[in-house]
């Protein structure tokens, strides 16, 4: 890297860190403290609280009998040895299965949580990423359980979502809550070293979508100062990095001014940024 690219390098790096001065990130447990505890069960998500996170972040689907329920792949085969969809099963089938004994022995009996259970760990300054893994239809069964919810929950949530009819769904039918549209990077065929989405195209997105930010895919190789620079500069007025679990890395987008660092190893990359 020449002189004037290495200056140019910092000189962004400090523009786009007056964005975390004010305020650390929200290091958040990637379905709970995953790295440690059988991912998206009530043990990983208080083993994230535990281990220090400010917020935590879980996926959901809708059950045959319309529960929202935490997981996060469309079957239940990878956490629980049995080949079940999980939107073909009620809820009582579900608790049926285990949930932990992948993991470890020790977490044997763990279930598959529903929203309640997931937000009756919170403590009272804990924030939530809901990943929404369904389509428009998990919204209107979403919005009744947040209103089932005690006075406040609804403040400390996000919601996060890939598809772009669930994220608009979710801007009309919660206001209130915010929402940040999630994007993945693949490189473009045929294209050396170019990658997509642009910058300019997520911008285009999130205006068009209506979000209060996005949430992206660590990738550094796209994720430059330039990058990010270009994002605020049009307009995202936020964004959320996953999935960290680099010291590095989160040192990096600390600085880049994330407003959240989503990790497997919350205590891990709390204590490697030396955040109170």
């Amino acid at each position: 890297m020449s002189i004037h690219h290495s200056i140019k390098h910092l000189l962004v790096m400090a523009a786009l860190s007056q964005a975390c001065l004010a305020r650390d990130p929200l290091i958040t447990g990637h379905r709970g403290a995953s790295a440690t505890a059988p991912e998206n069960t009530l043990a990983a998500f208080r083993q994230a609280w535990s281990d220090g996170a400010d917020a935590i972040e879980g996926d959901f689907r809708l059950t045959a009998d319309g529960a929202l329920v935490c997981i996060h792949d469309a079957d239940t085969k990878r956490v629980t040895g049995h080949d079940r969809v999980v939107a073909a099963c009620t809820l009582a089938e579900l608790k049926q299965l285990d949930f932990g004994a992948w993991k470890d022995q020790r977490f044997q009996g763990e279930s598959c949580p529903t929203f309640a259970e997931v937000c009756s760990t919170l403590p009272p300054a804990g924030r939530f990423f809901v990943e929404l893994k369904a389509g428009p239809e998990i919204v209107p069964p979403l919005a009744a359980a947040i209103h089932r919810q005690p006075p406040g929950v609804a403040k400390r949530l996000l919601i996060i979502a890939f598809d772009a009819d669930t994220v608009l769904a979710c801007k009309k039918t919660l206001p209130a809550v915010p929402v940040h549209w999630l994007t993945a990077f693949r490189k473009r065929p045929k294209a050396v070293g170019a990658w997509e989405p642009t910058a300019a195209a997520i911008a285009a997105t999130v205006r068009r979508l209506g979000t209060d930010g996005v949430g992206l895919q660590a990738n550094r190789q796209v994720l430059t100062p330039q990058f990010l620079q270009h994002l605020k500069a049009a307009g995202v007025g936020e964004f959320h990095v996953w999935t960290v679990d680099d010291s590095d890395a989160a040192h990096y987008f600390l600085t880049a001014g994330a407003m959240g660092i989503t990790t497997n190893r919350p205590a891990v990359v709390r204590a490697s940024l030396g955040l109170r």
